[in-house]
């Protein structure tokens, strides 16, 4: 596992319908950073209704990453997840 040490987080999270996506952006857009999607349906390509996925538009803004990468009903767990987050 190679974490960088300048490396810089800011997380966010609330409830559903709260608008962290919006929130993220906006972050991602004023320090150019980048989004780590964490929602547990969002990782799953096809599964794009009922999961709130970001829109095309604002996915060409910033990069995302985790976002549409495993192929359903491949299950993905926590461990497997973190896995691919330190990835990076």
């Amino acid at each position: 596992m190679v974490v960088k040490s300048n490396a810089k987080f800011i997380f966010v999270m609330g409830t559903t319908a709260s608008g962290k996506s919006q929130l993220a952006l906006e972050l991602a857009l004023r320090y150019g950073g980048s989004i780590i999607n964490c929602d547990s349906l969002q990782v799953y390509q096809g599964l794009d209704i009922g999961t709130a996925k970001p829109s095309l538009e604002d996915r060409q803004k910033v990069p995302h990453y985790l976002l549409s990468y495993a192929q359903y009903p491949q299950v993905m767990t926590a461990g497997e997840y973190t896995r691919d987050f330190l990835d990076f």
